[in-house]
């Protein structure tokens, strides 16, 4: 039977995004099922003691660009550490992923594409121009993903649930993949542990 894993996601976050490719090549590679949750982490960093990045000690502060800049290589992403949106109001282009989502729709690929637009093509997700742009490499019509799907407080709704589940599940940080068994890779650099862990499963 194909393993579903529960893929808790910021499309605000660079590791999200750097991971994002990686992470659908090892869930095609096992057959498993991406069911790509995303969620508030302003809350959950409230709830499990985590700090937003305009908070952080200098230090850590520094570390991470560090580290983004390593993992941009290492990924093989034209990412830019400091990209001009960032943070951006990342709402409406969440919803269009949970719409995608609701519709059977490659939501996953909708959300890299979305990763890509901020954190490589220096886009801000709040414009509806850049929502259809990124739909559309996925292959996708963001005004028909819309029209199609629930309206903006159903969305909403859904977003709250997901970031309750993660809570429920553990969950503290993004991007955060979920095995059945409730197991937590944390953090696109744990990728390498949930593939033994899918390959140790078959």
């Amino acid at each position: 039977m194909a393993i579903t894993i529960d893929y808790y996601a910021s499309l605000n976050s660079p590791w999200t995004y750097l991971g994002s490719a990686p992470f659908a090549e090892i869930a095609r590679r096992h057959g498993a099922t991406v069911n790509i949750k995303p969620a508030k982490f302003g809350p959950i960093f409230e709830q499990t003691g985590g700090l937003p990045l305009p908070k952080r000690s200098p230090q850590r502060q520094a570390y991470r660009l560090m580290d983004l800049k390593r993992w941009r290589e290492v990924r093989e992403r034209p990412l830019n550490l400091e990209p001009r949106y960032f943070p951006c109001n990342d709402l409406p282009a969440t919803r269009l992923v949970i719409a995608a989502k609701l519709q059977g729709k490659d939501a996953h690929r909708l959300s890299l594409e979305l990763g890509r637009a901020l954190w490589e093509r220096e886009e801000t997700l709040a414009d509806p121009a850049t929502l259809a742009s990124a739909a559309e490499r996925a292959g996708l019509d963001a005004a028909a993903l819309r029209a199609g799907g629930p309206s903006d407080a159903e969305l909403d709704a859904l977003l709250e649930q997901y970031t309750q589940e993660a809570l429920k599940a553990g969950v503290f940080g993004a991007p955060s993949y979920v095995l059945p068994s409730g197991e937590i890779f944390w953090g696109q650099d744990r990728l390498e542990l949930l593939d033994r862990a899918l390959k140790m499963a078959a």
